[in-house]
């Protein structure tokens, strides 16, 4: 999102009443509209709250981007709003439209081949500079593992030190990538553990820092969709991508996981996952930060992993990705000094609404964070896990 006209909040004389239900269901979650802790919601335009009743949390979100409300901790507020499951308690016009959302999940294929690389052109590609600034050296998008970790940059080492232990790689072998980002990964297991990488993505931006990172490395980046896949590897990563596969199209990814992966091989799916089957998105997230998503369940994962793949190990680490946002946040607050010149005040906010929330979801236990890892049943031999310790 570059530079708009910016954003001129309402100074109030005094707060806007919120209706009743509203101020209700905030109570209930330990919430007030204009109250003094840092989780309160100070709300300047009391359109908020009809924004609320119509369009639930896709009018929350819209509201906070167009500088209608603010708070000081987006994370606590989504804390306490969703372990107090406020959101399924919103009745009314804002059910509506979630079930709508829900029904052209279920009508559509939003995650088609034809719609691929619409979430790379609306999110990984608006500039390398805002994931620069933002993220650790290694440029890792996905969660991190603090397990032994003080900083960043030490919990993406180890988680992507974690994985190819984990994948039990060996020198010569060949690593397929599928949906590799920037190359933090593929540069990583080529240059430590000797493999040769191909990794994929739906991202222009990425797949040009990508070959920057990974230079003289063997390491081959393509823009391609996972489907169009060839080849025979010995084993398979796929890092923060499933997220973008969509259940419809479940069968296919799994299918072209076993048809890619030697009989021998491993494969690590690395992705975040939800707490129960929901038919559909969030709609601001939907909408604003990753078109097309749609988060996996355990129940959906176990469903289309059966008869294709044995499941050898499955690690859950989500609460390592409240403490992961947090610490992108705080690097992207720390940089807007400089990105304010080629970014707009709407941009912020939309930014911090996204990396907070997403903490609040995480820290609330609706989200959870997967490693699992899949073999084949030609496979032999018992496969023993681990949980990672010590990075290189």
């Amino acid at each position: 999102m570059r530079l708009h006209n910016p954003i001129h909040l309402q100074e109030d004389d005094h707060a806007p009443a919120p209706p009743a239900i509203l101020e209700s269901l905030a109570n209930t979650a330990g919430i007030r509209f204009n109250g003094p802790d840092p989780w309160d919601i100070q709300v300047h335009d009391p359109q908020v709250y009809s924004r609320i009743l119509h369009s639930g949390s896709l009018g929350f979100g819209e509201a906070y981007v167009d500088g209608l409300w603010d708070c000081d901790s987006i994370d606590a507020l989504f804390h306490r709003l969703l372990t107090a499951d406020i959101d399924t308690r919103l009745g009314g016009l804002a059910k509506l439209h979630f079930y709508a959302e829900a029904l052209k999940a279920q009508l559509l294929n939003l995650q088609s081949r034809s719609r691929a690389f619409q979430v790379g052109e609306q999110h990984y590609d608006i500039g390398n500079d805002v994931y620069e600034a933002m993220l650790d050296p290694s440029m890792s998008y996905s969660c991190a593992y603090w397990e032994c970790a003080v900083n960043l940059a030490d919990a993406q080492l180890h988680k992507l030190d974690m994985i190819c232990q984990k994948l039990q790689l060996q020198p010569g072998e060949k690593l397929l990538e599928i949906g590799c980002g920037w190359g933090g990964l593929a540069r990583h297991a080529a240059r430590h553990y000797g493999v040769e990488v191909t990794g994929i993505t739906v991202s222009r931006e990425q797949k040009k820092l990508a070959e920057e990172m990974c230079r003289g490395l063997p390491v081959k980046i393509e823009l391609i969709d996972y489907r169009d896949l060839q080849g025979r590897y010995d084993k398979i990563v796929s890092v923060g991508m499933f997220e973008h596969v969509g259940p419809k199209n479940y069968a296919v990814y799994f299918d072209t996981a076993k048809r890619l992966l030697k009989d021998d091989g491993l494969f690590l799916l690395h992705t975040i996952g939800i707490h129960k089957t929901s038919p559909a998105a969030d709609p601001w997230i939907h909408k604003y930060i990753f078109r097309n998503g749609k988060l996996p369940s355990a129940e959906e994962i176990a469903i289309a992993l059966n008869d294709r793949f044995l499941i050898e190990d499955w690690h859950n680490f989500g609460q390592d990705y409240d403490r992961t946002l947090m610490a992108w946040w705080h690097n992207f607050d720390a940089a807007w000094p400089e990105l304010r010149h080629r970014y707009s005040p709407q941009f912020r906010r939309q930014w911090k609404y996204y990396l907070q929330s997403c903490a609040g979801i995480f820290r609330a236990r609706r989200g959870q964070l997967w490693q699992l890892v899949l073999s084949k049943r030609e496979r032999q031999g018992t496969y023993r896990s681990i949980r990672h310790r010590n990075a290189l």
